[in-house]
């Protein structure tokens, strides 16, 4: 001990030199294991355990997972939400984490941990191996209990004793007892050669060989007989004699262990120690079956040796075929067993409650039963078989070469081989000898019984019908899990296929038939059914091989993780009834459509729903073909959804407007309309629409790629491969349709036919607008209204063309926006805008709501609702068509009336104004109403002089009286009237505006109003006498006393009905008026200004030109008589 503690050191045990090799530990001469030798020898331990890679990929699959769901579904998410979604994950994840990172950190200790297991475990199997010992030990205890000596010999005892010699004992004890002389070397080799040369004597002259071990060599004094593939045997002869018999020395089996080679040390190919001595005696009793007794044998008292056995006459003894029999059902007996050894070991190893193993009570029939199923439920109907089929190994006689064997038994000798041993036997035996003997041809007998309705499906018997010698046991590999496999393998192919064919002619359903949506992936080790879904999703039915049980996979990337459950759950329901696959299958599929389609939509922003509480008679009208929906409703029209019709080929898209229908108990939805979309049409308009925009070198590259479009064709899987562009397009062509259809109602409702145009014959989008362009908006007929039927009635139809086009826009907008509608009404006659107000480009914007474009004499009209777009273009219009015409007619009045101070200073649709006089313009607008006869809005004015203030225009007291003028009648001969009017009036108001000043500044209390547009009055302050002003015809002003009416009926009725009013009448006529009017005129005669005047009773009548100076004059003149009358009453009352 000493010695080895200084080898050892203080260390713990683990011995190393310098060069890193663990030196050799000799204590008491006895050579002692290190303790790495120790450790590898200890039994790995791992259950209950997993890989720390495995656990720390699906944890960051889990994460990535996760993290892409919340990149898709958070955009659409308020900030509040987002926030809380995100702090919410990261608390969550935190914790994952953190429980990983401690895994990690516990895992650096995982090998110490790993060898305490191994450790406790190589401690179990000692403690077991020493009650096994104790066991032993007291079986020996109780076996060598009744063992009883036999009595003392005291004779002999005696003589040896006195004597010291042996006397009454046999001499050929002492031949027992003392061994004799050694044999020298070449006494040995002699002897053997003797050997040798009988043995070679015996079977080339004498013994009859089986042909199939008649490859022998002779070496060592042994004879050693090769039979291939079945063993390697070593005899020798007893002696020369001819009843020297044979004796079995040795065999080795020739087969190899496939497979698992651990087993190789359970089943040796020499066999060693109990069994090798059973093969032995067995095989000497076989080679000495014949032999006579010896006669020096003295059996034990009371054994009786039994009669030797003789041979019939004619036959002779042939041991050599007898051993090759024994030894041939010993080889196929062992492999039998090795396969049966495996079968069970497969058990031990997950097989069990699947895989059955039976062997008969004879040893020779081993079967296999496999894919074992629990006995079903009791209220489950379907029946299905409890296993799926058995594979039987057996060792049988061969008589007939129909059946597939093993190639190392064949089922009959050849011809040659025959003859051969026919031969033989005559050769040693004699013509009318026979052996004793014959040789019993052995072979593996190889059955596979499979159930041709296993997992509830028929299958054809030549699917399960494998080619001739395909299934053997070979005995250079022993493998039963590789004849079972090759079974199974061959059994799954078949259901699999099975279940190809019914995807892909199912009478119930073609959404498999397309030639790629179904493949059967085989390869030697597995086989699987590919079956694509839809676009790029692909699912994996496969049979797992050891449990007969369907599984579903997907083949998806490793954001997939988050769909393993539902496919856990169906494989679970699959398994219970399996002939439901296709029914599966085909609800898999709809609901990853479905999946595909709404996670698209959600990407989009849009609402989408996967029912809606629609009645069944309204949803088989999206036909019988129809297996799904997807709702996504419109965000500017809530009545309107866009469908997704899932069918079993491909999505077809429908337009539907629902309405909520009254008197249900439940809220439900109708259909009142339904429209197909026809994607492809769609899709072809807007690629023409960018190849006619495409420069010329990139035509041709857009028209080869035009066949390789993104809707593919229809029935294969990519049908379903939704675009996000598609979807949006679509989503936007049904606004477009809901926008067009309302602006149909509203036409329909007021009477107006319309049609639809092609796109580029409708033209694109007005001035201004050009930005609000989409990619579909040329693939969208343009709806086209005649100007005659829309504007009938209107005020300034005639200045429009023929078609009036009406465009719905933003409705590829996510929401709602500013406008909705534009309604392009193209001119007849260009007037140019002109003003401030118009600007220096040729497209002018006069109010939000109205766009014009010089160039194109296009008059565009904005709404901001699409359910009363018509109702707004005709106010818009019936304001811009009037301004127009007024615009017209102005700008051709200077040459037409030769009025050449009438002239346009400023249009822009919205606003027209001219001067009518020198130094004096009107402004005229239209109100705010829809009535074609709606009011217009004047506003009179004078053009600024240097720093001042805008003048005043005294037609603004006018103003009322004038705009009504425009009201009646047709708009141009009531506009000339007005201009008229303008110009014939503006002396009269003139002279007015002079007189009001006049009075202002001498504060007189007069004041001057007008009682219609051709009739003013002045009011002197006593209120009982006024003066009147009315325009004649001619360009002529009359003047009077405003107590007499131009009507002689009139003032009667007016004299007789006129009451005192607190003692006064209404109006009193001037004193002296007439005398008042000769007088001024008297004064006036010289002034050739006032041009031809005439005198009447109450007044005069004078020229417009003129009525300045004599408005003017006699005003005075009255003022002052009306002063003298008041001075004179007030007098004669004082």
């Amino acid at each position: 001990m000493d010695t080895y503690s200084q080898v050892a050191g203080p260390s713990n045990g683990n011995l190393t030199s310098k060069s890193g090799i663990a030196p050799e530990i000799v204590m008491n001469g006895v050579h002692e294991p290190t303790l790495e030798e120790l450790e590898r020898e200890l039994p790995y331990v791992g259950d209950g355990q997993i890989h720390l890679g495995e656990l720390v990929s699906r944890t960051v699959q889990t994460i990535y997972a996760e993290l892409t769901e919340l990149a898709e579904t958070m955009p659409n998410m308020s900030d509040a939400n987002r926030k809380r979604t995100l702090a919410e994950w990261v608390v969550k994840t935190k914790k994952q984490v953190v429980k990983l990172y401690a895994v990690v950190r516990w895992a650096r200790d995982a090998g110490v941990v790993q060898k305490a297991m191994n450790v406790t475990a190589f401690l179990m199997d000692q403690n077991a191996q020493f009650e096994e010992a104790i066991n032993r030990l007291k079986s020996a205890k109780d076996g060598l209990d009744p063992a009883r000596m036999r009595n003392h010999d005291l004779l002999t005892s005696l003589d040896v004793l006195t004597t010291g010699s042996y006397r009454r004992l046999p001499t050929i004890i002492k031949q027992w007892i003392v061994p004799p002389d050694p044999l020298t070397d070449e006494e040995v080799a002699n002897t053997l050669a003797e050997v040798e040369h009988a043995m070679r004597y015996r079977l080339r002259m004498i013994d009859v060989i089986p042909l199939e071990m008649s490859k022998y060599r002779i070496s060592d004094g042994r004879s050693f007989f090769t039979a291939p593939h079945l063993f390697e045997a070593s005899l020798c002869v007893r002696g020369a004699k001819k009843d020297d018999g044979w004796f079995f020395v040795d065999v080795e089996f020739l087969f190899t262990i496939g497979g698992d080679v651990t087993s190789m040390q359970d089943f040796p190919r020499k066999p060693v120690g109990p069994v090798k001595r059973h093969i032995a005696d067995e095989a000497d009793a076989r080679l000495a079956f014949y032999l006579p007794v010896p006669e020096n044998l003295n059996p034990p008292p009371g054994v009786e040796i039994p009669s030797p056995r003789k041979l019939p006459e004619g036959v002779i003894d042939a041991p050599l075929v007898r051993v090759f029999n024994f030894l041939q059902m010993m080889s196929m007996s062992y492999q039998l067993e090795i396969l049966w050894f495996q079968a069970e070991r497969l058990r031990s190893l997950g097989w069990a409650d699947y895989l059955k193993v039976e062997m008969t009570n004879h040893r020779r029939t081993l079967t296999l039963s496999y894919w074992i199923r629990k006995p079903p439920p009791s209220n489950q109907r379907v029946n299905i078989p409890r296993l799926g089929g058995t594979l039987t190994i057996s060792i049988v006689k061969s008589e007939t070469s129909s059946s597939p064997v093993s190639k190392a038994h064949p089922p009959h000798r050849s011809a040659k081989a025959q003859v051969l041993a026919e031969l033989q036997e005559r050769s040693k035996l004699g013509e009318r000898k026979r052996p004793s003997d014959t040789v019993e041809h052995l072979r593996f007998e190889v059955k596979w019984e499979p159930q041709r309705v296993a997992l509830g499906m028929s299958i054809p018997f030549e699917a399960v019908t494998l080619p001739e010698g395909e299934l053997r046991v070979d005995p250079d590999n022993l493998d039963v899990e590789s004849l079972l496999r090759k079974v199974l393998f061959r059994h799954s192919v078949a259901i699999l296929s099975t279940y190809q064919q019914q995807l892909q002619h199912a009478t119930h359903t073609i959404a498999f038939a397309y030639p790629t949506a179904v493949k059967l992936i085989s390869d030697d080790v597995s086989t699987h059914l590919r079956v694509h879904l839809c676009a790029d999703e692909v699912v994996v039915v496969s049979i797992d091989m050891r449990t007969g049980r369907l599984g579903i996979r997907d083949t998806g990337d490793l954001a997939a993780s988050g769909r393993a459950p539902r496919f856990q759950t169906i494989t679970e329901y699959l398994n219970i009834n399996p002939p439901l696959l296709a029914d599966f299958l085909l609800r898999l599929r709809l609901n990853t459509i479905t999946d595909l389609a709404e996670q698209k939509a959600e990407y989009l922003g849009l609402q989408c729903y996967r029912q809606r509480n629609i009645p069944q008679e309204d949803l088989q009208r999206f036909g019988p073909t129809a297996k799904g929906y997807l709702f996504i409703q419109l965000s500017m029209f809530s009545a309107n959804y866009l469908v997704l019709v899932i069918t079993d080929l491909e999505f077809r898209y429908a337009l539907i407007e629902v309405k909520r229908q009254e008197g249900k108990v439940i809220d439900t939805l109708g259909i009142e309309d339904l429209g197909w979309i026809d994607v492809r049409r769609m899709r072809s308009g807007r690629t023409q629409m960018e190849l006619n925009q495409a420069p010329l070198s990139r035509k041709r590259k857009a028209e080869d790629a035009n066949d390789e479009e993104i809707i593919p064709e229809p029935g294969s899987p990519a049908s379903f491969k939704l675009e996000s562009q598609v979807l949006r397009e679509l989503y936007a062509y049904c606004c477009a349709r809901v926008a067009y259809t309302k602006v149909e109602h509203q036409l329909k409702s007021h009477s107006i036919p319309s049609s639809y145009v092609k796109p580029a014959a409708a033209g694109g989008l007005p001035p201004g607008l050009g930005r609000l362009q989409s990619s579909l908006i040329n693939a969208i007929p343009a709806l086209c209204v005649k100007s005659s039927d829309l504007l009938a009635g209107a005020e300034g139809v005639e200045a429009a063309m023929p078609n009036i086009r009406i465009i719905p826009l933003h409705w590829w907008a996510d929401q709602r926006m500013e406008y909705q509608v534009v309604t392009c009404v193209k001119l007849k006659y260009v007037q140019q805008p002109l003003g401030k107000r118009a600007g220096n480009s040729s497209v002018i914007r006069p109010s939000k709501r109205i766009i014009y474009d010089a160039n194109e004499a296009v008059v565009s009209f904005l709404s901001e609702d699409v359910d009363k777009c018509v109702n707004e273009f005709l106010e818009e219009w019936a304001k811009v068509s009037k301004m127009v015409v007024i615009a017209r007619e102005v700008a051709q009045m200077a040459s037409e009336k030769n009025w050449g101070d009438v002239r346009l200073l400023s249009f822009d649709l919205q606003t027209v104004e001219f001067a009518y006089a020198p130094d004096y313009s009107v402004s005229i607008t239209c109100g705010n109403h829809l009535f074609l006869d709606g009011p217009y809005e004047l506003y009179f004015s004078r053009p600024r002089v240097g720093n001042e203030q805008s003048r005043y225009n005294p037609h603004t007291e006018v103003e009322p009286f004038m705009r009504n003028i425009l009201r009646h009648g047709s708009l141009g001969p009531s506009l000339h009237r007005l201009v008229s009017l303008l110009r014939e009036t503006l002396p009269i108001v003139l002279v007015l505006q002079e007189i009001q000043d006049k009075a202002e500044q001498s504060n007189d209390n007069v004041d001057t109003f007008a009682k219609s547009a051709e009739w003013f009055r002045v009011l002197y302050g006593d209120f009982k006498h006024a003066l009147d002003f009315r325009l004649m015809k001619g360009s002529r002003v009359l003047v009077l006393d405003a107590s007499h009416s131009l009507f002689p009926a009139a003032e009667d009725a007016k004299s007789k009905d006129s009451k005192p009013i607190n003692g006064l009448l209404v109006l009193h006529p001037i004193p002296d008026f007439s005398q008042l009017v000769s007088e001024t005129l008297k004064d006036l005669a010289s002034q050739k200004t006032i041009g031809t005047v005439h005198p009447v009773d109450t007044g005069l009548i004078c020229d417009g030109s003129a009525v300045t100076l004599i408005g003017k004059a006699l005003y005075e003149r009255v003022l002052q008589k009306l002063k003298q009358v008041l001075v004179g009453e007030s007098s004669s009352s004082s």
